[in-house]
């Protein structure tokens, strides 16, 4: 097993990469929800997979004409991702996340706020756009349930999978 599968994943999930985002790295299809979807895209800029990137973007973006400058956001500096939200979308093939993502660009620290738009085609979800604001907004932890769905997306109840 190599280092980066057994230490945590960049997404700032708190599993183990192996765990988290490596699946979906492998196959994109394994993402079950928009929400790690965009963790597995912000964890790719952190360990600079382009490809995954560019591949995760819907094919109506047309990112592979834009991969010169995908690349060069993907090899930017970036710190920290904090998820502040999920919200369904119009029907169960369009889903939103807000997330804040932290960089570091000329000695400085920057972040931004997103609020993303998934969208489910075949089985895979992709990035289709988002909004985009100046500020960070504040992250509302949200108590969890032992018998509550598990925030993975796995479909098991949170004690019988990350709450173990």
């Amino acid at each position: 097993m190599s280092k980066l599968s057994s230490s945590l994943c960049r997404c700032h999930s708190q599993k183990a990469y192996k765990d988290c985002c490596q699946p979906i790295h492998t196959n994109p299809s394994n993402a079950l929800t928009p929400e790690q979807l965009m963790r597995a895209r912000y964890c790719a800029h952190e360990l600079r997979l382009v490809e995954f990137v560019v591949h995760t973007y819907h094919p109506s973006c047309n990112a592979a004409a834009e991969a010169d400058v995908i690349a060069e956001s993907v090899h930017g500096d970036w710190k920290k991702l904090e998820v502040v939200s999920t919200e369904p979308g119009k029907d169960d093939y369009e889903g939103y996340v807000t997330f804040n993502a932290y960089f570091i660009e000329d000695k400085r620290q920057y972040s931004f706020t997103e609020k993303s738009r998934f969208i489910k085609e075949d089985g895979q979800w992709f990035y289709i756009d988002g909004e985009m604001y100046d500020y960070p907004l504040p992250v509302k932890k949200r108590e969890i349930g032992r018998n509550d769905p598990c925030v993975c997306g796995s479909g098991k109840k949170y004690k019988k999978c990350c709450g173990s």
